[in-house]
C-alpha cells in the first residue's frame, strides 16, 4: 500500500501537467491557485509538526512535507510569473500571510510550550485545519466546471492524486488510530459498536470523487468547447488572410501594357 506521505507528495508532483501548459502559454488562464496555496500551508503545518522538538521520530513527515512545500512554492511562483497584476497581488499576499502564519505558531509553540505531549496536541489540531483547507480547495474549480459546463480547468490528474491522497490518508487512519491524521473519528452507534470516520481526510475522499463525477459528466462537452473555438480561432485566421489579400490586390496599381 502507498504511504500517506508519499500519496500527499504525489499530490503536489501531479500538478506539474498544468504548470507545463501554463508556461507554454505564458498565462494562467482560468486555473485556480486556491489548491495550491490550501497544500503549501498545509505542508508548512505538517513540517512543524514533524520538529523533534514538537512530535520526536517524525523524519518521514518531515521530509516529505518539507519536499512537498518546496514543490507548491516553486509552483506558486510561476503561477505569481504568468499572472496579471491583480492576481499577482492576491496571490502573494495570501502567501505571505501563510509564511507569517506558520512562523508565528513554531515560535509560540516553541518558546511558550515546555511539554512535547502539549506541543504535539496544538500543532497537529491546528494541521487537522490545513487538511481541512487543502480538501476543501477544489470546491472553487467544481463551481466553476458546473457554471462553464466544462472541466478544461480542472486537471484530471490532479483529481485522481486528491482521491488516492484521500484514500491512503483515511486507511491509515483507520488502521493505526492517530488522534491528529484520523480527527474527529468515532460516531458511536451503541456502546459495542462504533464508526471510524476519518475527516478530513474522509471529507477529502468524497471530494475526490464529486471531481471525478464532474469530470466524466462534463468531459464530452469540454472537448465540444474546445473545438468550437479552434474552429472559430481558425475560420478568424482564414477570414484574416482574406481580407489582408483583398487590401494588398487594391493597393496595387495596375499592369498597364504596351509603351509611348
Amino acid at each position: 500500500m502507498i504511504s500517506r506521505d508519499a500519496a500527499r507528495t504525489a499530490v503536489g508532483i501531479i500538478g506539474r501537467p498544468t504548470f507545463v501548459r501554463i508556461v507554454k502559454k505564458g498565462a494562467v488562464e482560468q486555473y485556480s491557485p486556491a489548491p495550491y496555496l490550501a497544500t503549501l500551508v498545509n505542508c508548512g503545518l505538517w513540517v512543524v509538526y514533524g520538529l523533534p522538538m514538537v512530535h520526536p521520530h517524525s523524519t518521514l513527515v518531515l521530509t516529505i512535507n518539507g519536499s512537498g512545500f518546496a514543490i507548491e512554492l516553486v509552483y506558486l511562483l510561476l503561477f505569481l510569473i504568468y499572472s496579471d497584476r491583480k492576481k499577482r497581488l492576491k496571490v502573494l499576499l495570501i502567501m505571505l500571510a501563510e509564511f507569517a502564519f506558520i512562523a508565528v505558531l513554531a515560535l509560540l509553540v516553541l518558546t511558550l510550550t515546555h511539554s512535547i505531549k502539549l506541543r504535539s496536541a496544538i500543532v497537529g489540531s491546528i494541521s487537522v485545519f490545513g487538511c481541512f483547507l487543502m480538501y476543501a480547495s477544489p470546491l472553487s474549480i467544481m463551481k466553476l466546471v458546473i457554471t462553464t459546463k466544462s472541466v478544461e480547468y480542472m486537471p484530471l490528474f490532479l483529481s485522481l492524486a486528491s482521491f488516492a491522497n484521500g484514500i491512503c490518508w483515511t486507511s491509515y487512519a483507520l488502521i493505526r488510530f492517530d488522534p491528529f491524521i484520523a480527527v474527529n473519528l468515532s460516531l458511536s452507534l451503541s456502546s459495542r459498536c462504533c464508526l471510524a470516520l476519518a475527516a478530513p481526510n474522509g471529507m477529502g475522499l468524497l471530494l475526490g470523487i464529486a471531481q471525478l463525477v464532474l469530470y466524466a459528466a462534463f468531459y464530452k462537452s469540454t472537448k465540444q468547447q474546445i473545438a468550437a473555438r479552434e474552429s472559430k480561432v481558425e475560420l478568424g485566421l482564414a477570414d484574416a488572410a482574406v481580407s489582408a489579400d483583398s487590401k494588398k490586390i487594391r493597393s496595387e496599381p495596375p499592369n498597364r501594357a504596351g509603351g509611348i
